[in-house]
């Protein structure tokens, strides 16, 4: 029974602890780019640009270019 809840909680963390990673690694392209992480995902969001934060993770560490565009278009609006 313990090992049956354990296991449950685990499923759970791992998705906590995988949104807390993507969320750090964006914060530090966010900062290379001058602009704090709260304010980059406001400008998306008013920008009615849609991408969740794998996603935007995967950018920040294969296609900083791109990125650095997305940090522009949130920072327009």
């Amino acid at each position: 029974m313990h090992s049956l809840r354990y296991a449950y909680v685990s499923r759970r963390n791992i998705k906590r602890d995988y949104r807390k990673l993507w969320i750090r690694r964006i914060n530090a392209a966010c900062r290379l780019n001058d602009i704090s992480y709260s304010k980059f995902m406001f400008g998306l969001k008013q920008a009615n640009i849609n991408i969740n934060r794998k996603m935007l993770s995967e950018l920040a560490i294969n296609d900083p270019k791109a990125f650095a565009d997305l940090v522009k278009t949130a920072k327009k609006a």
